[in-house]
């Protein structure tokens, strides 16, 4: 293959950092549109016969610049006073949409004395324009038509008919409609912050976790109970179930983990994944933006990894509620907004068949965004600003779960019959536990819910919201597994059943395991291409038992002889592909650790390839001579077969430290040892067929083969001590 494999899929580093900056740029160019007003009553618009949506509101001036005399409410005028009086000033915002609202001012002008014995005349006088509202006078009741969007102040006199007394009141009245164009743009660039705050604290907590996450990943047991608790560890620091499951599915498909094991992980990743709505329910509010730019600065100009990932987490924590508090801004028009509340009302969780609809919603949208994070997060937004109310928002969470696993489903395709069983598994666990929870959601969840978190007995409504949500989460995956988890065992059965094996298929390494969406997981991708890594490895060891049948026999089967070029084909296309997957990688946001196990798999990856390409030219070398009718002296055959016997003993001890994580001196020592061995052994091979050609004519062809083959096993020793020097880390 080369030496030229680092270049391979590597991005430029200039490359690199125009994409750092574009994002960088867009970033700040949707966040901007958060300081921008989401409504708009600068331009004319027609009404509509819909809902209200008022706000009207009493405000004590606290001084008039008018000829008149500024009285508070409390202090009425003397009867023989016939002077202007200023009452309250009311405030009236209202959207396009509202046709109309009834006024009541008998708070204002019905304490007055002259007003309460006599007829009384309400005029109404337009200070200002453009003249947004219609208001027709009815005694102390005024009716008002909005006709276009802005605002206007209006002055309302009441006059007393005896004794023309009279009385004014201002109102200012501001009709208004959402400004949609900005608030898209605001909720795209508040759920663009929040992705990429998710995903630097996913990354920094990995990169803080280091070798425990590998260590835990790559360590399963047969007990459901561990396998759970390392699905909820794994995903509370990834920060997704996606990943997780991506990452079982690879490990079954490549037999390294058993479907039961499998199904343990899955149920583990969802409880773990409700750690995001916990987070969320923190109390950072504004401070999410000056969090997002201390560790910004720290983690900029940091020289330590540990220091350097451990800020990048908390800028991501940042990010994420910053991102949050710009889509619940985007969102807060929506409330007022009588079209929207309509839609809504379709949508409400006041039924059964209502739980089922806003759980489809829930389920669409994260098939959309493809992040059950993203989208509980939207729905947190929605709810603590009462777009939505809280069984709403319980439903949707419902949904939520069966949407996020389509990537597990979509990461299925093409692997082996187990590894869609696991897929399948999620996608039905999942469901069934949304079927049973939707029966018991309105008459029991949702009150055991409540009662946990408590009542707000000023609006009979659930104390905190927020928490009611990541509660109703959590419950839902923590109950659903205690539910199906002593039925594990049937689950595979019954999986077995619906997904049978067809059988036929030919048994072959691929690395449709090693799939993209593992790259947004360091920690996972640098360990799943280990074990591709060791496949490749075992590769090479099989190969040398088949070119030991082949080569050291006087017959060759057929199919065994195909069987080694197909295995050589297989591992050269493994390297490909783990060449590509490590190159993603490593143009990534990576730690130096991780860098530098991923540099060391890719030369590993290039030595073993090389390994096969040498272990394929002895067996071509062998059959060439079989073909010719020509053969090595029995000596020389018997050297040849201990010589070999060394080689493959010499790759299944590197094989097996890779494998037992055996990286330390003790093993560069035996390394060195072996490998002066087999240097010694082709040495005095040499010189004894030298000697031996001297005394005995051969056939050139014999002389080729052997020279060929001695150099082939020479230089597989040294393949093989490269990757040991790569196991321990030397350059």
């Amino acid at each position: 293959m080369g030496d030229n494999w680092p270049s391979k899929n590597v991005k430029s580093p200039s490359v690199l950092l125009k994409i750092k900056k574009m994002t960088f740029l867009l970033v700040i160019l949707f966040s901007s549109f958060y300081l921008f007003p989401l409504f708009d009553v600068s331009s004319e618009g027609s009404s509509s016969d819909l809902t209200q949506a008022v706000v009207i509101e009493e405000v004590v001036p606290e001084k008039e610049n008018d000829e008149t005399e500024v009285s508070t409410p409390n202090i009425l005028p003397s009867e023989t006073s016939t002077h202007e009086y200023i009452r309250t000033l009311k405030r009236v915002s209202a959207h396009l949409g509202t046709k109309r609202i009834e006024l009541d001012l008998k708070d204002t002008f019905g304490e007055v004395k002259q007003f309460q014995n006599g007829p009384v005349e309400l005029k109404v006088m337009y200070n200002s324009s453009p003249k947004v509202v219609q208001i027709t006078p009815d005694h102390f009741n005024l009716t008002l038509e909005f006709l276009g969007v802005g605002t206007s102040d209006v002055t309302i006199r009441a006059t007393d008919f005896d004794s023309g007394f009279y009385v004014d009141t201002k109102i200012n009245i501001e009709v208004w409609t959402p400004n949609y164009w900005k608030m898209i743009l605001s909720v795209i660039g508040g759920l663009g912050v929040f992705l990429l705050g998710m995903k630097y604290m996913s990354e920094g907590f990995q990169a803080v976790a280091g070798d425990r996450l590998r260590r835990m990943i790559s360590t399963f047991t047969d007990n459901r109970f561990f396998a759970v608790l390392a699905g909820l560890v794994t995903t509370s620091i990834i920060q997704s179930s996606s990943v997780t499951t991506v990452m079982v599915v690879g490990f079954i498909n490549s037999q390294i983990m058993t479907l039961s094991q499998g199904i343990g992980v899955i149920m583990g990743a969802n409880i773990g994944t409700t750690v995001t709505g916990w987070i969320l329910t923190i109390k950072i509010g504004d401070y999410g933006l000056p969090l997002l730019g201390i560790c910004a600065f720290v983690y900029m100009f940091s020289k330590r990894d540990k220091i350097k990932f451990l800020f990048m987490a908390l800028m991501g924590l940042g990010a994420v509620f910053f991102g949050l508090e710009i889509m619940s801004n985007g969102f807060s028009v929506l409330k007022d907004v009588p079209e929207f509340s309509r839609w809504m009302e379709a949508f409400s969780a006041t039924s059964t068949f209502g739980v089922l609809k806003c759980a489809l919603v829930g389920c669409l949208l994260t098939l959309i965004v493809q992040s059950s994070s993203a989208t509980i997060g939207i729905t947190i937004s929605l709810a603590a600003i009462g777009v939505i109310d809280f069984p709403t928002a319980g439903a949707l969470v419902l949904g939520e779960n069966i949407g996020t696993t389509i990537t597990a489903l979509l990461a299925s395709i093409g692997t082996s019959v187990n590894a869609k069983r696991a897929a399948v598994f999620h996608t039905l666990f999942n469901l069934f536990g949304v079927c049973w929870v939707t029966i018991i959601f309105l008459r029991f969840y949702l009150p055991f819910i409540t009662s946990i978190v408590g009542i707000n007995p000023e609006t009979g409504q659930i104390a905190n919201i927020k928490t009611g949500i990541a509660l109703t989460h959590t419950v839902f995956n923590v109950t659903n597994t205690l539910v199906f988890l002593p039925f594990s065992g049937y689950f595979a059965g019954f999986l077995a059943r619906i997904i049978p094996d067809r059988g036929g298929a030919v048994k072959k390494l691929n690395l449709t395991s090693l799939h993209p969406r593992l790259l947004e997981t360091s920690s996972i991708a640098i360990e799943r291409s280990r074990i591709e890594v060791l496949r490749m490895a075992n590769g090479c060891v099989e190969l040398t038992e088949w070119v030991k049948k082949i080569s050291f026999s006087d017959t060759a089967e057929e199919e065994l002889v195909n069987q080694a070029f197909r295995q050589e084909q297989v591992l050269d296309g493994l390297q490909d592909e783990i060449i590509e997957f490590m190159a993603e990688l490593l143009s990534g946001n990576v730690s130096h650790d991780i860098a530098e196990t991923a540099r060391g798999q890719l030369r590993m990856a290039d030595e073993l390839e090389s390994i096969s390409d040498y272990l394929v030219t002895i067996m071509k070398s062998n059959l060439k001579l079989r073909q010719d009718n020509l053969a090595f002296p029995e000596a020389e055959k018997q050297a040849f077969l201990e010589l070999h016997d060394m080689s493959a003993s010499y790759l299944s001890m590197i094989r097996r430290c890779y494998s037992e994580r055996k990286n330390g001196i003790e093993l560069l020592t035996e390394v060195y040892s072996q490998g002066q061995n087999i240097t010694h052994r082709v040495k005095t091979m040499r010189d004894k067929f030298l000697k031996y050609m001297s005394r005995e004519r051969l056939d050139p062809l014999v002389i080729m083969a052997f020279n060929a083959q001695l150099n082939a096993y020479r230089r597989v020793r040294e393949h093989a001590q490269n990757v040991a020097e790569a196991i321990v880390g030397i350059k």
